[in-house]
C-alpha cells in the first residue's frame, strides 16, 4: 500500500515525506483494528514532527507514517473485537492506549503509561490502511462523511478539550478570548458557542479568518496588526479582562498578552505551541491568572464531539487534497495559506 513516511528531520517543507510502498498493516491480537482511511486531517503538529521538534519528548523510530486524524471504514477486526464490525465507519482517536495502568483506570487515557500516539510514536494514517485498536475507535452517526470530520480526531477534541475547561470558569456576560481561527481555533470557537454565554472575541491577522469568526459566532473580532489587543478587549469587557483565554497560536507574541488581556483569576489557556512563557513571577501573583497547557482530548470528550457534530453545534471548514500532495499541503500550511483545515483523502 502507498504511505507517506517520514525518513529524516527536515525544515524544507517541500521535501518532507516521501510516498512509500510499504507492507499493509495486518491483524495480530484480538483488539487490533485495521481501517481503510478515507480523511486524515493535516496538522501544524505534522510540520513539527517533520522538523525534529518532538524527538526530545518521545520515541521516534524512521522512518514512520505521519498522520494522526484519521476517520474511514473498518477492513478487518481481531477476534475480541465486538464494538465495530468489517464495513463499519469510524473517527479514530490518535492514541492507542492499554486501558489497565492507573490513568487509565482514572480515564485519564491521555496520561497512558502504555500508549502509542499515530503518526507520531507509531505509523499514521496517511496511508491507504491504519492499524489501531478497538479502544481507539468510534463509529459515526449515520450520514457522517469521515473525510470531513476526520480532523476532529485531533483538532476536534484539542479544541473542545481547552473549550470544555475554559467553560467551566465563564459565566454569562464573562468575556472569552480565542486567539487565532484556523485549523483548531475555529472549531474551539464554536464549541465556546455552543457551551456557555459568555462574550466571545475573536483575534487574527488574517481578514479571512476573521470573517470565518464572524460566520461562525464571534461577538466582536480583533486584528492583532492595526490594533492593540489589551487595549480593546479592556473595553469589550468594562475594564474586567477576559476571563478564559484560548490561545490556538503558541507564540511569544501571544503568551506575551496574558497579564494584559486576562481578568483576575482567569486562565491563559496554550493549546498551539512552538513559543515560550517570559513572564516574571510577579505579573501571575499580581493578576492570580494562570497559564494552562492543553493536550488532545479523552476518547470519551470525542464521543461529546461526535454528539455537537451529529446536532450541527459544530461544523469543519476543510479542503481535501490527495496523498501524493502531502509536501504541497505542508508548505501551504508553512504559509499560512489554508483556512480551516486541509484533509489528505488515500
Amino acid at each position: 500500500m502507498r504511505a507517506a513516511r517520514l525518513h529524516e528531520y527536515t525544515h524544507d517543507m517541500s521535501d518532507g515525506l516521501s510516498i512509500d510502498d510499504v507492507d499493509a498493516p495486518q491483524v495480530a491480537s484480538g483488539d487490533d483494528v485495521i481501517v481503510e482511511v478515507e480523511g486524515a486531517g493535516w496538522c501544524q503538529t505534522d510540520n513539527h514532527i517533520i522538523e525534529g521538534m518532538w524527538d526530545q519528548y518521545v520515541p521516534q523510530d524512521l522512518p514512520m507514517t505521519l498522520g494522526h486524524e484519521n476517520a474511514g471504514t473498518v477492513v478487518e477486526t481481531g477476534d475480541d473485537v465486538d464494538i465495530v464490525s468489517e464495513g463499519d465507519q469510524v473517527i479514530c482517536h490518535p492514541v492507542q492506549t492499554c486501558g489497565t495502568c492507573r490513568p487509565c483506570r482514572q480515564g485519564e487515557t491521555m496520561y497512558c503509561e502504555n500508549d502509542a500516539f499515530n503518526g507520531l510514536t507509531t505509523d499514521g494514517g496517511f496511508a491507504d490502511q491504519l492499524l489501531t485498536s478497538d479502544r481507539s475507535v468510534i463509529p459515526l452517526p449515520e450520514g457522517v462523511d469521515p473525510a470531513d470530520i476526520a480532523p476532529h480526531a485531533d483538532a476536534g477534541i484539542t479544541a473542545y478539550h481547552a473549550a470544555k475547561k475554559a467553560v467551566d470558569g465563564l459565566n454569562p456576560g464573562d468575556t472569552a478570548v480565542v486567539i487565532g481561527i484556523g485549523g483548531l481555533g475555529h472549531i474551539g470557537l464554536q464549541c465556546l458557542d455552543a457551551m456557555c454565554a459568555a462574550d466571545l472575541v475573536a483575534v487574527d491577522i488574517k481578514q479571512s479568518a476573521r470573517d470565518l469568526a464572524d460566520d461562525l459566532g464571534a461577538h466582536y473580532t480583533i486584528d492583532p496588526e492595526s490594533e492593540d489587543v489589551a487595549s480593546e478587549v479592556e473595553a469589550i469587557s468594562d475594564g474586567v479582562g477576559a476571563a478564559q483565554v484560548l490561545d490556538f497560536v503558541g507564540a511569544d507574541e501571544t503568551t506575551a498578552l496574558a497579564p494584559d488581556i486576562c481578568a483576575a483569576g482567569g486562565d491563559h489557556h496554550i493549546i498551539g505551541y512552538g513559543g515560550h512563557i517570559h513572564e516574571p513571577a510577579q505579573a501571575l501573583v499580581n493578576g492570580e491568572f494562570a497559564y494552562q497547557g492543553n493536550i488532545v482530548g479523552q476518547y470519551t470528550e470525542l464521543q461529546e464531539l461526535v454528539a455537537l457534530v451529529e446536532r450541527g453545534a459544530v461544523d469543519l471548514h476543510t479542503t481535501q487534497y490527495d496523498l501524493g500532495e502531502v509536501n504541497t499541503v505542508a508548505q501551504m500550511l508553512e504559509d499560512r495559506e489554508i483556512d480551516g483545515r486541509a484533509v489528505i483523502t488515500p
